[in-house]
């Protein structure tokens, strides 16, 4: 823990090697996020390294401003500011369209893009890649999908950020601004509606040729 604080720190005072060597060790679980959050109107024109190129410009220009003892823990911090640069980088391709309800929430006191239903039912049903389990993938995808779009806008976004963003109770609590308490609450009422889903899913992979 002390090697990464360090790290940070050096990051902070403007060395380029530590910026570099930070951002890459979290460059993977970035990718992993924003593939979730893309939008896809706009593929063959944005594409998520696109945006980790960006986000790293960014990151480096500001990266002075992040401080430690303010509570935010880093990757938090750097998770925002990816966000911001994704939420930016669409509103250029996409005008006011890229605004939609159901797809933003508001997340460290701004609207950033949540993920899609249809980009978390395929990541539910993404390791269902038999042709034996072609047909049903696609019928479960649908149907997560659909179970997935009546759930509340925050439910959903914890499921994402517990399920396959793989945040702590407290880390979602703080991006949400949510008690860690009433996270929790959330994210158990949003596998409680998809457990049936999921068992599916867990039965699936068993299937083979």
């Amino acid at each position: 823990m002390s090697e990464v604080n360090d790290l940070v720190t050096l990051a902070v005072s403007g060395k380029a090697e530590a910026q570099s060597q930070l951002f890459g060790e979290h460059e993977q679980r970035l990718r992993r996020m924003l593939m979730l959050r893309l939008d896809r109107r706009l593929q063959g024109r944005l594409d998520v390294s696109d945006v980790l190129q960006e986000t790293f410009l960014e990151f480096a220009r500001t990266i002075e401003t992040y401080k430690p003892r303010e509570g935010m823990p880093f990757y938090l911090w750097l998770r925002m500011v990816t966000l911001r640069k994704l939420s930016t980088l669409q509103r250029r391709f996409l005008g006011t369209a890229a605004r939609d309800v159901r797809r933003e929430i508001s997340l460290n006191r701004g609207p950033l893009p949540m993920a899609s239903s249809y980009s978390l039912a395929a990541a539910f049903v993404g390791h269902l890649t038999s042709p034996s389990q072609a047909a049903m993938r696609t019928e479960l995808q649908l149907r997560i999908q659909d179970t997935l779009n009546e759930m509340e806008a925050a439910d959903q976004e914890v499921l994402c950020l517990r399920h396959f963003e793989m945040l702590t109770n407290l880390e979602v609590a703080q991006v949400l601004d949510l008690t860690p308490a009433a996270a929790s609450n959330r994210y158990m009422r949003a596998l409680r509606r998809l457990r049936p889903l999921l068992e599916e899913i867990i039965a699936s992979e068993c299937i083979r040729e």
